[in-house]
């Protein structure tokens, strides 16, 4: 397996492996990902790798079946807001039902790329809040940095391709307002972009961050006008 603090440049199957060790693939990538793991020595090793370092997240804690009745409870207290405060594809369970997902993720770049103990390295990003942004039936996975010393955010493609004749574009959103936008991006190698005080305003720990797919130059309105192909929620690191 390469380096772990360059996985942000390393290959898809060492991501596709880290999501079967947590459990995040659809029946369908698990089956494939499976068949191909019982005849590749290199992903059982990678397999192996995941499973010791994840086991230590939940190795002093037994565990226990919660209630019947927690699930929708959470569901409802968590996602209710949104669907209720957004319209069009914004308004959509499946989506921030999805940040669920990608915010587990987190788990797996923060070990990956030593955010938890960087390496003493002068050139290296210093950061203070992490995003995950992926979403169901895309192929696109992006992981956000954010600095609050200098106001600076790294977007780093963990897969992803050009659409010809279209852009990708950044957005944020606190809370229940409306999306904020924070430019076009590309989704090869890495995005450095310093928030303007406007785009400050709010941002940090809790915010969300989507990824749309717009017409070339950006979004016409400024509000989101395509399908979300990425999404993940800002989180303390």
């Amino acid at each position: 397996m390469s380096d772990l603090g360059d996985i942000s440049g390393g290959s898809e199957d060492e991501v596709l492996v880290a999501e079967y060790a947590l459990g995040l693939l659809t029946p369908a990538e698990h089956e494939t990902l499976g068949h191909r793991l019982r005849n590749e020595p290199a992903l059982r090793a990678d397999l192996g790798f995941w499973r010791a370092r994840l086991a230590r997240l939940d190795g002093e804690f037994a565990e226990v079946a919660a209630p019947a009745g927690v699930l929708p409870a959470l569901e409802q207290r968590l996602f209710a807001r949104h669907t209720a405060t957004r319209t069009g594809f914004w308004n959509s369970l499946a989506l921030w039902r999805g940040l669920s997902a990608a915010a587990a993720l987190v788990a797996i770049i923060a070990i990956g790329m030593n955010i938890a103990a960087p390496r003493p390295d002068p050139d290296a990003f210093a950061a203070q809040v992490v995003a995950a942004l992926s979403a169901q039936g895309s192929n696109v996975s992006v992981v956000a940095l954010y600095n609050a010393s200098t106001g600076k955010l790294r977007l780093t493609t963990l897969s992803g391709a050009a659409v010809p004749d279209k852009d990708y574009e950044l957005w944020a959103i606190e809370g229940s307002s409306a999306p904020k936008s924070m430019g076009v991006i590309t989704v090869s190698g890495s995005n450095d972009m310093t928030l303007t005080p406007e785009e400050l305003q709010g941002f940090g720990a809790g915010t969300t961050l989507a990824i749309s797919l717009e017409p070339k130059g950006g979004s016409p309105t400024g509000q989101p006008t395509g399908p979300v192909v990425a999404a993940g929620k800002a989180t303390l690191i």
